[in-house]
């Protein structure tokens, strides 16, 4: 029989260097196995390994094409470059004008030789006093004030998600997460080998009902969440789910992995709880502070090629948690974590955040502006948006057409978890067999600013929270405003044609 990995890498590099390009429609399998000479067994083989690798997509009814996004996992697909596609709305690190200015003033004082040699040497996970008392300043908000004692820091948030998971869970434990969530938390599970449990949302984030349901079913060991601009639909809880997660997370002797990775978009804002305008409540911690491991970092704060993560450790854990950060080799260095102590202080990331928080409202204005009339879920503060694409699109076809007009987006998959990832327990549905949403129409009623703001508008199908598979993420914080305002003028002419 022939090797049908080696016919897929002949494929593979088919597709590297051009010759089949994105949305290219394969053969049938009959016809491929013909044209080569292979039993149709065989061909089967070689389509399901172009699958797994990402290269290609089956859709029933209508065949395999070439996926938009180069060879790499759905956590990736967030973090490296894309392709041929010179517009990148899949990254999402958010930059301001003068952004490079204001940090290079902050650095010039760490340049000096005596100052220098000290930032060169190695730094422990606890950090120093200094960037835990920065750091314990910079994440306080009302209602929550983190003690300096708890901090540990990471090289970066992605680092601190994998310490606080590797410190709670052995492999094959079972971790709940929100049936969309953050991809490349995927992609630690599955190195971790943690299997992560999809968990039913509403237009609240994570239901309690759910964790407590997946829990009997199957002990969990922890619990992944993100209750403030959740990534990639922006729901923020309100303060009567954080409370009742709380409680139920406490009943169950459970602990939770807080990511506050986008919370400076909002933190502080108002004086109410969570409506237009409202002030956002208190972090999960707040609620239930012996069982929550906080995670957040500089990194959209500031910039990502020079960055800290932020762990807030429960009382009595950080002894395990240095263990894991050393263990995985993602201690923070000292250069990054003086640079970022120096920026909090001497007030760079204050207006960065302030800076960033405008920026992320005027792109958001921008994006009303041209995808009027799509069904669109967001937050107006946040620096992405979730697509509903209109009948008969589907994300993989449209992420092709979008590339060959020469932007990349991000295909709902990517955020959906599937049963069972990284480990061999049993899970609960796929997020990608059904709304993407659980409960009545996702975000229906809701007054968070800019949430489902386009439903209902004539010309919008009514698809009562549309499947992952005909859902994209877009990225608004990674290129200039005149390039995303042209980028969404093109996905709209796409979205509005056939596929």
């Amino acid at each position: 029989m022939a090797d049908y990995r080696r016919i897929a890498d002949r494929v593979a590099d088919d597709i590297a260097t051009g010759r089949l390009k994105p949305g290219d429609r394969l053969p049938p399998q009959r016809v491929f196995a013909r044209r080569r000479g292979i039993a149709g067994s065989t061909a089967g083989r070689v389509y399901a390994e172009l699958v797994r690798r990402g290269l290609v997509v089956g859709e029933v009814g209508r065949g395999t094409f070439v996926r938009a996004a180069p060879p790499v996992s759905a956590g990736h697909a967030l973090t490296e470059p894309a392709g041929s596609a010179p517009v990148n709305l899949e990254l999402n690190y958010p930059s301001v004008p003068g952004q490079a200015e204001l940090l290079a003033s902050g650095l010039g004082p760490l340049l000096r030789p005596d100052v220098l040699t000290d930032a060169l040497r190695t730094a422990p996970a606890t950090g120093t006093v200094a960037a835990r008392e920065a750091a314990a300043g910079l994440l306080a908000t009302h209602g929550w004030r983190p003690g300096p004692d708890r901090f540990l820091f990471a090289g970066n948030t992605r680092q601190a998600i994998a310490a606080a998971l590797a410190h709670l869970v052995r492999p094959g434990g079972r971790v709940g997460v929100e049936a969309l969530t953050y991809p490349l938390v995927k992609e630690i599970a599955e190195r971790l080998g943690v299997t992560l449990v999809p968990l039913a949302t509403d237009g609240e984030g994570m239901r309690p009902e759910a964790v407590a349901a997946a829990h009997r079913a199957a002990p969990l060991s922890a619990v992944y969440v993100q209750p403030t601009l959740h990534n990639p639909t922006s729901v923020t809880m309100g303060a009567q789910r954080r409370a009742e997660l709380a409680d139920v997370v406490r009943e169950l002797d459970l602990p939770v992995v807080e990511d506050r990775i986008w919370s400076f978009l909002v933190d502080g804002d108002g004086d109410g709880d969570g409506g237009v305008g409202g002030r956002v409540p208190p972090p999960l911690a707040a609620y239930a502070p012996e069982r929550v491991f906080v995670v957040d970092g500089l990194s959209k704060r500031v910039a990502p090629g020079l960055t800290v993560g932020f762990l807030v450790v429960p009382q009595g854990r950080v002894d395990g948690v240095v263990a894991a950060l050393r263990s995985g080799g993602w201690v923070a260095g000292r250069f990054a974590l003086e640079a970022g102590v120096r920026w909090i202080g001497d007030g760079t990331v204050g207006r960065l955040v302030a800076a960033k928080r405008a920026d992320a409202a005027a792109r958001q204005r921008l994006v009303a502006e041209r995808l009027a009339g799509f069904a669109l879920r967001g937050d107006a503060r946040a620096y992405y948006v979730w697509w509903e694409l209109p009948e008969p699109w589907r994300a993989d076809t449209f992420c092709a057409a979008a590339a060959r007009r020469g932007v990349a987006v991000t295909p709902g998959a990517a955020f959906g978890v599937t049963a069972v990832v990284g480990g061999r327990g049993p899970g609960a549905a796929a997020a990608g067999r059904g709304s993407v949403m659980g409960g009545p129409a996702a975000g229906a009623g809701h007054d968070r600013p800019g949430w489902g703001r386009t439903e209902g508008q004539p010309g919008v199908p009514a698809r009562g929270g549309a499947a992952v598979a005909d859902c994209v993420r877009l990225g608004l914080g990674s290129v200039s405003p005149p390039v995303l305002e042209q980028a969404l003028g093109t996905l709209a002419d796409v979205a509005r044609g056939a596929p």
